[in-house]
């Protein structure tokens, strides 16, 4: 899952309004479904529900943990410990639309690894040249 730890220019406490709130959710969330999406797709995944499936629930598991990063704790052992149970639902969510275990898993663990490599590249890339 891609994050959005902007240490360089933190948000301030609280935030001036909800449009900021917003934008840094979209933020994290377009390249999430983005980058999922191509994962899914080099994995050679067709089938519309399980396409569609992966949008809806990286919005139901990436918003609550971003929205917890920023607005409770941004430590990266809670990050990892979210995105072990980002990595459980989306595996227990994968099944449920392809039916099988394997790949299910297989599913939740290279998108969400995958996501969350890149996004934290991003992070030092924008920090380094920032």
């Amino acid at each position: 899952m891609f994050h959005l730890l902007d240490i360089a220019h933190p948000l301030s406490f609280p935030l001036e309004d909800d449009y900021e709130l917003m934008v840094q959710l979209l933020t994290a969330l377009i390249p999430t479904i983005l980058i999922e999406l191509g994962v899914l797709w080099l994995l050679k995944e067709q089938r519309k529900k399980v396409l569609l499936s992966s949008i809806a629930v990286n919005v139901l598991t990436n918003v609550p943990l971003n929205l917890y990063v920023l607005l409770v704790n941004d430590s990266m052992g809670d990050i990892l410990i979210g995105e072990v149970a980002v990595f459980l639902v989306e595996a227990v969510w994968y099944w449920c639309f392809t039916h099988r275990v394997k790949q299910a898993v297989i599913y939740s663990f290279l998108c969400n690894a995958i996501s969350f490599l890149i996004g934290l590249l991003l992070q030092l890339l924008y920090q380094f040249f920032m």
